[in-house]
């Protein structure tokens, strides 16, 4: 895996494009309940503001790339003031916001409790279209400006600025001038995102755009080629929460890749975090996939944040350090046909397992895998792998937490993860000279046997570990602590 994150010192000009909210919060405690009625009483302690929607998007790119503009309509109100005062403290160009006499600065305030738990939300916010005047007021800014960007983000909250007309003849500016759109889509309207360089859906977004039900991996995949095929754009990013995200690119390569998130907190403006990483990475010359695996590493850490807060660079640049080892060793398919040029002369040795709770049987069988050639590859299942294979219970430890154990294994040079039950694919793409399997499988029993035998390779088997197993450790535990 290539070293990441390269935005230090950006130039990059980008423009955020889209409905904006103020974020305010007030925070407190609670002891009691009210006389008056069976309510909680909240006793106020502080307040304080945050960008939110685009607003949010433009914040995060503040310490990543070199200006951010940002154009959207606001109320002429006290809280379209306050907005623009936070915009000019965060360094953020807001000369393409248009304050209009006849809409409402949208306001979101939370109560936050001990720990800052959300007790109640409330909104004040006008939803209605954008009339004719403020569209022609917008697509003026932007014909006469755009030469000035390097891309452009778009984040869609249904609040009335993005109509369809508006949102198709900016595409098409944009489109004319060699600019990039990237669009944070919401609701069902699928006419409107069409020209797009790529749409940004979560997995309920998708569903909504397509009028369909989602119920596992493949159908996600095959909505979001779908979803490709009816929009007419170059990719699609769908991100998942918890499952990670999974990036259809131009050429209809599927990457799945695994969230990177340590404790989810609060998962409000994560959105936002991976639109403004992503649009950045991607005005700073790099690949779609990286570009994707920075905005996930992003989300990554604002879901263990509160609120509507932004996520610096030097966070992310962190993460990666700390990471560098399994960021470096784990590759997609499709990154490892480009490495797979490098071995040409070298023998490869693949093996697979769960490593479910790592021991010094894994340990010892891998090392000795390693010793019989001179590249060691090693498929690992994912999570819904080992549960299909193993059960709802298992694993007991999380795919990125056995990846970065089996990554800080320095005999290890690269690690490969599946979804499937069986490696049998990989195996077929990757052609090794060796096929390794422990000593408790029979030769003949060997998935893959006829790949690497039939390209003139060998199966060979390790013996394992005697009475050391993930199996027996979790019921030496269970025994013994019952």
């Amino acid at each position: 895996m290539k070293s990441y994150v390269n935005l230090r010192n950006s130039t990059s000009k980008i423009l955020v494009i889209g409905d904006v909210m103020l974020d305010q919060y007030y925070s407190g405690y609670v002891t009691r309940i009210s006389p008056e009625s069976p309510v909680p009483v909240f006793s106020y302690k502080d307040n304080y503001y945050r960008l939110g929607g685009a607003a949010n998007v433009a914040a995060n790119l503040v310490s990543i790339c070199g200006q951010v503009f940002l154009m959207s309509v606001i109320g002429n109100d006290m809280y379209g003031s306050i907005f623009k005062d936070i915009l000019k403290e965060s360094n953020i160009d807001y000369r393409f916001i248009v304050s209009d006499e006849e809409r409402t600065t949208t306001v979101k305030t939370r109560l936050l409790a001990q720990n800052n738990q959300q007790m109640i939300r409330i909104d004040r916010e006008n939803n209605e279209e954008i009339n004719i005047n403020l569209k022609t007021i917008l697509l003026e800014k932007l014909e006469s400006n755009i030469k000035e960007f390097d891309i452009v983000l778009v984040s869609d909250y249904l609040k009335g600025l993005l109509t369809q007309d508006l949102l198709q003849d900016i595409i098409q500016i944009c489109n004319e001038n060699k600019k990039k759109v990237l669009i944070d889509i919401k609701g069902s309207n699928l006419d409107k995102y069409k020209g797009a360089y790529l749409l940004k859906p979560n997995n309920k977004e998708l569903e909504d755009i397509l009028n369909c039900k989602i119920s596992n991996d493949n159908e996600l995949v095959e909505a979001a080629k779908k979803l490709k095929m009816l929009s007419k754009t170059n990719a699609i990013l769908v991100t998942r929460g918890e499952k990670g995200m999974v990036l259809i690119d131009g050429d209809d390569n599927i990457n799945h890749i695994p969230t990177m998130a340590r404790e989810v907190f609060d998962v409000t403006g994560a959105g936002d975090t991976v639109l403004s990483y992503l649009g950045a990475s991607i005005a700073n010359d790099m690949s779609l996939y990286d570009s994707a695996v920075i905005a996930n590493a992003a989300a990554g850490i604002k879901v263990g944040k509160v609120g509507t807060s932004i996520v610096k660079l030097g966070e992310v640049e962190a993460y990666f350090n700390n990471s560098s080892d399994s960021i470096k060793k784990l590759v997609t398919l499709e990154e490892y046909l480009n490495i797979k040029k490098e071995h040409l002369n070298k023998t490869v040795v693949f093996t697979n397992g769960c490593f479910d709770i790592l021991h010094v049987g894994h340990v010892r069988y891998l090392k000795q895998a390693a010793e019989l050639g001179d590249v060691l590859i090693v498929g690992v299942n994912s999570d819904r792998s080992i549960k299909n294979l193993k059960g709802e219970k298992r694993p007991i430890v999380c795919e990125k937490d056995r990846i970065e154990m089996l990554a800080n294994l320095n005999f290890i040079d690269y690690l490969v993860v599946f979804d499937e039950d069986t490696p049998y694919e990989l195996i077929k793409i990757i052609e090794p000279d060796l096929l390794v399997k422990g000593g408790d499988y029979s030769i003949e029993d060997v998935v893959g046997k006829d790949i690497v035998e039939g390209k003139g390779g060998k199966v060979i088997l390790i013996p394992l570990v005697e009475g050391i197993s993930t199996s027996n450790i979790v019921e030496t535990i269970l025994s013994t602590y019952e």
